[in-house]
């Protein structure tokens, strides 16, 4: 879920230096804003157990998280509006300085929240954390952007998206390691958060430093900031901002609740250790359908190079998730227990399935939506009216299919906009907060009816997505 600015003027420098150190260390930001995210669905199980909450109480994990991105990039908008850029004057890399210290300032609130054992205190850390996020989301992505060439700029924003996606492939295996096992002693405690935490703000302050220490390119907007929210005129940015807040609330909300579906005996009646290992397949199929959107949606022009380019990808994402998902703990040692390749046909096929909705989709943004929306709709539905592998795997599938829809509605809501780009775009990011009113309604909704048939809710985002594919996504440009 990444902001792209859409004109940006580099600097003499730029081309004459190699940026490729830079660049290693501005892509670790994506991964990390992609683990640290994806922790908090290993933590609302976690959280639950421990403070005894009903589903819709723990919900409010993601309300905090994700509230965090409205208000700030609100915020940031209004400021923008009326004050100009307040990143392009603190300066860019200053920016990415001040989200890693909020990121780490959150992460090492965590150690007061547990040893009070107060909820709350849990929630306003996550806020702040989140609030890190937001401002890595808006200052590393221009860095991204400009570290090399101009005409290779869509390509280093797809790597920097993949390690995101790599980011949150890992965080549910290294999470459930850290939380229930290598600091828990056995025991579900909130002390077992203490240690990961301060290990993540850690982390974050060493790429404060890192950041701090090598060269950066500077670089200015030519776009100028408009005021008075003029690109909601354009009926496919108002459909569009709608979008985003569907595609963000049903994903953050599946993702939130799937450690407790696959924990149901109609399901799997897994741990949520066990639990924590397979949502990897859920995030790494995520990285998966990512890498290969970004070939299919690419400019190579020979069809059979592109399809056998994405065959390839598709294996190589597929030994990086089984490598991963296959790492276990027993009493502080690791070991590796590869699971038999049978248990996985299911995943198998969804991955095929996967490769041919491409195929379908054409190198269409908007046609690759829509097809990818109707399979989630399907995987939903099954998730909710059937049982054990079928509907276990149909969840964790559905990760395969959400990849692409961010960046396809995000292209799609900013098209032929061109001084109004910006102001969209601010707009646009706005609407993640989706993430922090979705999943509350659908905890409210497993509350009441159960957690399986819950996952009925995430299913009219998707029924929207389809309209925006099909006809939301058109253009009409607004009477002057």
């Amino acid at each position: 879920m990444d902001n792209i600015p859409q004109q940006v003027s580099i600097s003499a420098s730029t081309e004459a230096r190699s940026y490729t150190k830079p660049f290693i260390t501005v892509t670790f930001l994506f991964f990390m804003w992609g683990f640290i995210t994806v922790m908090n669905d290993v933590l609302i199980p976690h959280l639950r157990a421990v403070f005894e909450l009903s589903y819709f109480k723990a919900a409010l994990v993601q309300f905090a998280f994700f509230g965090a991105f409205f208000i700030v990039s609100l915020l940031y908008f209004f400021i923008s509006a009326y004050k100009g850029d307040p990143i392009a004057k603190l300066g860019y890399k200053n920016g990415i300085l001040v989200g890693l210290f909020l990121c780490g300032l959150g992460c090492f609130l965590f150690y007061p929240a547990a040893s009070y054992q107060i909820y709350g205190f849990f929630l306003s850390a996550l806020f702040i954390l989140a609030s890190g996020v937001t401002v890595l989301q808006i200052a590393a992505n221009p860095y991204a952007a400009i570290l090399g060439k101009p005409a290779t700029a869509s390509s280093r924003l797809n790597l920097a998206q993949g390690f995101n996606s790599f980011g949150t492939t890992l965080a549910p295996v290294i999470g459930a390691l850290l939380v229930y096992k290598v600091f828990s002693d056995g025991d579900i405690s909130v002390d077992s958060l203490k240690l990961p935490y301060i290990i993540y703000g850690l982390v974050f302050l060493v790429l404060a430093l890192m950041i701090k220490m090598v060269h950066l390119p500077s670089f200015s907007s030519s776009d100028k900031i408009e005021t008075g929210a003029k690109a909601l005129q354009y009926r496919h940015v108002v459909l569009g901002m709608i979008a985003i807040f569907m595609y963000v609330g049903g994903e953050v909300s599946i993702g939130s609740f799937l450690i407790n579906l696959f924990a149901q005996e109609q399901i799997m009646g897994l741990s949520e250790a066990a639990g924590g290992i397979f949502l990897s397949y859920y995030w790494g199929g995520a990285m998966t359908g990512r890498f290969l959107g970004a070939i299919s949606l690419g400019s190579l022009e020979s069809r059979s190079r592109k399809y056998l380019l994405m065959l390839l990808t598709a294996v190589a994402s597929f030994i990086v998730i089984y490598f991963v998902t296959s790492i276990r703990n027993e009493n502080g040692q690791f070991y590796f227990e590869l699971m038999a390749l049978d248990k996985l046909a299911y995943f198998f096929l969804l991955m095929a399935l996967n490769y041919a909705a491409f195929m379908l989709g054409g190198s269409k943004p908007a046609r690759t939506l829509t097809i990818f929306s109707l399979a989630v709709v399907g995987l939903l539905l099954t998730v909710s009216f059937s049982y054990g592998q079928l509907a276990f795997w149909a969840a964790i599938g559905i990760g395969l299919f959400n990849s692409i829809m961010w960046s396809n509605i995000f292209t799609l809501a900013i098209k032929d906009l061109g001084k109004y780009t910006s102001q969209a775009s601010s707009l646009l990011v706005m609407m993640i907060v989706g993430g922090a009113i979705v999943p509350p309604l659908q905890g409210a909704l497993a509350d009441a009816i159960g957690i399986q048939l819950s996952f009925m809710l995430p299913v009219l985002c998707y029924l929207y997505l389809i309209f925006y594919g099909l006809k939301g996504h058109q253009i009409i440009k607004p009477q002057s």
